[in-house]
């Protein structure tokens, strides 16, 4: 239940509620954080043939990332270590309101180099048929409905912080 008090709005999650909204944040979490680590440790992992083979409507700019070996070494470990430190604050709950938007940015990316739309060339992969909706728009959508109803301030790592900070707030 949502309460409004004087102009503002309390999150009364109910326990279920607690643990359905923090069992996707830690799902997703481990999501990117497995997606990252197999790059981290996979010897010479490079997104070069992804990027090159874009699609979607950036693909000039993916394209052109592939093509410079600077560029790439950067967007190689931004992808990889940014996939580490979403998933981990995600699995966590720690900064989770900027990494949640950190991550609908990232998936975002993902979608537009390869969008599952009829006539972009590839809209079949292993997993199998898509039209408009994938994995990448459903876990970008779970992002959203958590960074709505956000818990980990109740179930994560978070929870601490805001207490310390209201704790500092209320004693001034």
């Amino acid at each position: 239940m949502i309460e409004i008090k004087k102009n503002r709005i309390e999150n009364n999650y109910s326990n279920w509620q607690i643990f359905g909204l923090t069992f996707l944040r830690v799902l997703i979490g481990w999501h990117f954080l497995y997606e990252g680590l197999i790059k981290v440790f996979t010897p010479n992992w490079t997104a070069e043939f992804y990027l090159a083979g874009a699609i979607g409507p950036l693909a000039p700019l993916f394209r052109s990332l592939s093509r410079s070996e600077s560029l790439l070494a950067f967007v190689d470990t931004l992808n990889m270590w940014g996939l580490v430190v979403i998933g981990l604050g995600l699995f966590i709950g720690l900064f989770s309101k900027p990494l949640k938007i950190a991550g609908i940015i990232l998936l975002l990316l993902y979608y537009f180099a390869y969008p599952p739309l009829v006539g972009a060339g590839i809209n079949t992969h292993a997993e199998g048929s898509y039209w408009i909706v994938n994995k990448n728009l459903i876990e970008i959508a779970s992002l959203c409905v958590l960074f709505l109803f956000p818990s980990s301030h109740i179930s994560g790592i978070d929870r601490f912080l805001s207490y310390k900070k209201s704790v500092l707030s209320s004693s001034r």
